[in-house]
């Protein structure tokens, strides 16, 4: 089981801890809810519980829930920017299909 870094994301990532000043890494989960039926989740990870399962990629900690981690398992987290505008991406093996936005998803 692994979620994968962009070297664009890790960078990223790294920049907003270090701005932040605190932080143990990149938080990854999912919600249901969207246009797809589940959402992503992304925030800073300022502990690991229990339940977490930390995986390091380019020297970042991703900390995943172990509910939302079946659902994420094989995802590449990239960083893009379009012009003004600035998002995580991700490209899930496991979606069967997205929404037009890709922020949303289904299995």
């Amino acid at each position: 089981m692994a979620v994968i870094l962009s070297a664009a994301a890790a960078e990223r990532v790294r920049t907003f801890l270090a701005s932040r000043g605190s932080g143990v890494g990149l938080r990854l989960g999912i919600k249901k809810t969207g246009c797809s039926g589940y959402a992503y989740v992304v925030n800073y990870a300022d502990s690991i519980g229990a339940d977490d399962v930390v995986f390091e990629d380019r020297g970042v900690r991703v900390v995943v829930d172990a509910t939302s981690l079946p659902l994420v398992d094989g995802t590449e987290v990239d960083f893009v920017k379009q012009g003004l505008n600035e998002a995580f991406k991700f490209r899930n093996p496991k979606a069967k299909s997205e929404c037009g936005c890709g922020e949303s998803f289904s299995v």
